[in-house]
């Protein structure tokens, strides 16, 4: 063993986001002080963005079973059963950090490692949608950081070749020091084809794949792992640059690997690199590694072992090869203009070997480092439970129609079409349903069934109610997938949070975990696989509790979705579900009422009614019985109106039947809610299939005409509300980028 070239000391050990104790656990492991070498791959496996030491408790009681379930967390992305012998595998994850520090390669990076997770198991990526949380609009770095990140995610994603069909954009003052980017890949593989990362066999060849390694990257998971200070500037080395070119010939190169036999195990090469990946193909499979760093392709002189196992240089894979079908396996790469270099081997001593230049760089036990990495369990306070606030108790506007007006373009209530616009949603040529709908539908090629895709969480309900407000990110996701006619099979999450080591900040984790739980369980819609993303602060202040939820149904016959837009005129419009005019934490209040402040409940979930309601609406439009539905969620009855008006072009005259004060039907956020229109004709035998299914359904209006008109509201025209609706984010982008 080679000795450290620089000692050891508190001030390097902090450098590299481990805690007195985790060091003195380093001492008492490998019986002697760590070479830097070893205490950077400590740093790296031991991080929260790796180990999940503060999130595996409450991870473990989620569920992750089903019957379409083929395999859960634990691999690089969760695999589902769609029939015909078919899989789709999905996985959503963070790349929060890198893309505040340089929006567009975090950003294009986070694309480019979510498309790597998909194809590492033999899936072809067929969709691609993102999460995206900004800070105020206000804020002088807000613009830069909005048009960096979505150029980034377009030009990533554009160049590879998938079709980005969905997501979210919010803007709040918490994510002023911290956006999140959370980036969403499905891919398709025949379900008796999957790949996995647990290594098997002694002695067989560990394989380097893609692109050369350098110096970008170095340190990024554990930047991920840490809240941002000053010198935050200082930090550009850690985000790592992408060349969306190469992933599309790695993605090929390995499909083509993968057809013909030779591969035992594979890992994408993506947090902590090199590092992350051997340890855990040889911990998965009880087995040890050995790597000699001599044979690593580097596209720079002079690296350092430390350098090379940290490095989260892009477009890479580690593989587990059969030995057989090495020459056949080098000339396929050799092919697509790829490195491919054998460096290393497993062994059957359960000992991580790193060797440079013929010496020792590292030697530790490998199962400690992976799947034995520590676990905690950190002190927590449940959030207090919020008042409901009652309807009559809301501010009222002077006029609802003036409010409408004002609300549907708002930062967060306006057109993304800025944003999609930017992204290619129909290449390929399967999207069915591209952005701006309830979720993302494309079709299955070759086949008549269709999947649908949705990201979902409303951050605001998390902060005020953690449980409540996890259940309602999944219940909103399912109720987006059965809008669209999907029969919901199963989630990803992306849990996004401050620092855990707060015991508040810990309950919010806590408390949502147990929300998305409960509503996983009631729904039917386990959780596959996700990514957890702490120390989301700056300067000591977190983020809001954002727990994304992305969800993925499938239609047995795409071309009985359902969309938004209004169909034609004179078509009766029916509100399903039950509304009491919930305006706690609702756009409504804090947007136009001017109560940012307010701390009342949001709205609660019934999960046993919200399957009820959306069992029913899924049924009738697999019958083919509704023209447009759509689900009612931020801004309640009436945006959602105004949505499918401005989609068609066609408006709506709408009185409504209740004892409510008038903004609260318009505005309540209460759930399990869709709205529905059919031919006047099918009216009342629709209604006669709701009371026999229990389920609450109220005539309110019928489509026609150049205005959206509510009884007691002053008319708005379509054309107002369109531009209202789609003018502010081209706008505030047209400002310029302030640096």
């Amino acid at each position: 063993m080679i000795p450290n070239v620089v000692p050891v000391t508190p001030e390097l050990i902090a450098e590299h986001g481990l805690k007195p104790d985790e060091y003195q656990r380093i001492l008492d492991l490998i019986g002697r002080e760590p070479t830097l070498t070893e205490l950077g791959i400590f740093s790296a496996m031991w991080n929260e963005h790796c180990s999940y030491k503060s999130s595996k408790k409450w991870l473990r009681t989620l569920p992750t079973t089903g019957p379409r379930v083929i395999c859960g967390p634990g691999e690089n992305a969760g695999v589902v059963d769609i029939g015909d012998g078919q899989a789709i595998i999905f996985k959503m994850e963070s790349h929060n950090h890198p893309s505040y520090i340089e929006p567009h390669e975090g950003a294009a990076t986070g694309v480019g490692g979510i498309l790597r997770d998909v194809f590492t198991m033999g899936a072809r990526p067929v969709a691609a949608l993102n999460a995206l949380r900004f800070g105020a609009p206000e804020h002088p770095r807000t613009r830069h950081i909005v048009s960096g990140v979505v150029a980034g995610i377009g030009g990533y994603g554009n160049s590879f070749g998938v079709p980005t069909i969905g997501g979210e954009v919010n803007f709040d003052p918490s994510y002023n020091g911290n956006c999140l980017v959370n980036a969403f890949a499905a891919g398709l593989a025949d379900a008796d084809k999957i790949f996995y990362s647990e290594a098997k066999g002694v002695g067989l060849p560990i394989v380097y794949l893609g692109s050369k390694t350098g110096r970008d990257g170095i340190h990024g998971a554990t930047m991920a792992s840490a809240e941002f200070g000053e010198g935050t500037e200082e930090k550009r080395p850690t985000v790592q640059i992408g060349d969306p070119f190469s992933e599309k010939l790695l993605l090929e190169a390995c499909l083509e690997l993968m057809a013909s036999g030779a591969v035992i195990a594979i890992q994408d090469m993506g947090a902590a690199g090199l590092t992350c990946s051997a340890v855990e193909m040889g911990a998965k499979g009880n087995l040890g590694v050995e790597l000699d760093l001599d044979k690593v392709p580097c596209r720079e002189d002079g690296m350092s072992a430390y350098e090379m196992m940290l490095s989260e240089s892009q477009e890479r894979m580690l593989m587990v090869l059969d030995p057989a079908r090495e020459k056949d396996a080098e000339a396929i790469f050799v092919k697509w203009g790829l490195d491919f270099a054998i460096i290393g081997k497993t062994t059957d001593d359960l000992r991580f070997r790193v060797r440079r230049h013929g010496d020792v760089m590292a030697d530790l036990p490998i199962k400690e480092l992976g799947d034995q990495a520590p676990e905690y369990d950190r002190p927590w306070i449940a959030t207090a439970k919020p008042e409901t606030l009652s309807p009559a108790s809301a501010p009222a506007p002077s006029d609802v129609g003036e409010a409408l007006a004002r609300l549907i373009g708002l930062p967060d209530m306006c057109s993304r079409r800025w944003v999609w616009e930017q992204y290619d949603h129909l290449i390929q040529g399967n999207t069915a349903v591209g952005p701006g709908g309830d979720a993302a539908v494309i079709r299955v090629e070759r086949q008549k069934k269709g999947l649908a895709f949705s990201l979902d969480v409303t951050p605001r309900y998390c902060a005020a109610d953690p449980v409540e407000g996890g259940k309602q990110a999944v219940a909103e996701c399912w109720r987006n997938l059965t809008a669209v006619g999907a029969e919901p099979l199963a989630i990803t999450d992306n849990l996004n949070f401050g620092n855990p080591e707060k015991p508040e900040i810990m309950g919010q984790l806590v408390g949502c975990i147990q929300g998305i739980g409960e509503a996983s369980r009631a729904l039917d819609f386990p959780v596959v696989s996700g990514n957890v993303s702490l120390y989301n602060e700056t300067n000591g202040k977190g983020i809001l509790p954002t727990p994304t939820i992305g969800g993925v149904g499938l239609l047995p016959d795409v071309a009985q979705r359902a969309t938004i837009p209004f169909k034609a005129e004179g078509e009766a419009i029916i509100l399903v579900g039950e509304t009491k005019g919930h305006l706690g934490q609702s756009i409504y209040l804090r947007d136009i009422a001017g109560k940012s402040d307010d701390k009342s409940a949001p709205p609660p979930v019934n999960l046993a009614v919200e399957r009820r309601n959306g069992d029913f609406v899924r049924t009738e439009i697999r019958a083919g019985n509704l023209t447009a539905v759509h689900d009612l969620s931020d801004g309640g009855v009436f945006v959602a109106l105004a949505e499918m008006a401005i989609a068609s072009g066609i408006g709506a005259r709408v009185k409504p039947e209740t004892a409510l004060p008038l903004h609260a039907w318009a505005f309540g956020e209460d759930q399990a809610r869709y709205l529905v229109t059919m031919p006047e004709k099918d009216a009342e035998s629709f209604m006669a299939r709701a009371a026999q299914a229990g389920v609450p359904a109220a005539r309110i209006g019928v489509t026609g005409g150049s205005e959206l008109t509510l009884a007691g509201a002053t008319p708005i025209s379509l054309v107002e509300l369109g531009v209202a609706h789609e003018g502010w984010l081209p706008a505030y982008m047209a400002e310029g980028a302030e640096l």
